[in-house]
């Protein structure tokens, strides 16, 4: 599985994680200063989950069930 990191989580759950799954953050990728809509639709085409701690984000983007599996 492939799991992106937001700026918003700690990189520390990173070795919690690794093993079954593939985890980068998005600081790594340079994605850091992407605006939520554009970090949403980047990791929508590259990734199985993001996890984020931004509780904002339902506010401030459609997301649909299906997106928020």
């Amino acid at each position: 599985m492939q799991i992106l990191f937001d700026e918003s989580v700690t990189w520390a759950l990173r070795p919690l994680l690794i093993g079954e799954h593939e985890v980068a953050t998005a600081k790594y990728l340079g994605w850091d200063s992407k605006s939520n809509g554009e970090l949403l639709s980047l990791a929508r085409s590259a990734f199985d989950v993001l996890i984020t701690a931004d509780q904002n984000i339902p506010y401030q983007q459609h997301i649909t069930e299906v997106d928020a599996r």
